[in-house]
């Protein structure tokens, strides 16, 4: 039995356009050009920014994920959710969601994912939204352990694995 996922190219999308980073027609044809085609991503490696770019589409990409883990999973008042990147132009960039469950107190890592950003190029819809369904569970996953106080059993590789691949 095969669990359906959520359409997330039209949920980026509708979160590009709500989020006021660009109109619905401007993150339709932003998601298509990035996501699908050609793989190495010639709109990455051919830019005059290619840094700029890449932070901004893996922000593009994982921002929304968080987004909907936290829509299912409320956050407590003063809790907060970052994802910052760490951009390689040569190997793989590291994408870390982090949460902040408030002032003075430990935060805890969700989610370390490692992918060379030109190469996030898919073959059709349904394998991006197997690859996003994963990133977005996994979120969730680590999102409830925090409040049962279990340890998060990642369905993606090991962050340390994932680094060094």
């Amino acid at each position: 039995m095969t669990r359906r996922s959520r359409n997330w190219i039209a949920y980026l999308c509708e979160n590009l356009a709500s989020s006021g980073l660009m109109p619905t027609w401007e993150a339709a044809t932003y998601l298509t050009d990035n996501l699908f085609g050609d793989k190495p991503n010639p709109r990455l490696l051919r830019t005059s920014c290619p840094y700029e770019d890449t932070t901004h589409l893996l922000q593009r990409l994982y921002q929304p994920l968080v987004a909907a883990a936290t829509r299912d999973l409320p956050l407590p008042a003063g809790a907060m959710i970052h994802v910052f990147t760490d951009v390689s132009l040569t190997g793989k960039s590291a994408v870390l969601v982090v949460y902040f469950p408030g002032p003075n107190q430990p935060y805890h890592l969700l989610l370390l994912d490692a992918a060379k950003a030109w190469e996030l190029v898919f073959e059709n819809s349904d394998e991006f939204n197997t690859w996003a369904e994963e990133r977005y569970r996994s979120i969730k996953a680590a999102l409830a352990n925090l409040s049962t106080g279990v340890p998060a059993s990642p369905a993606l590789p090991a962050p340390l694995e994932a680094v060094k691949n």
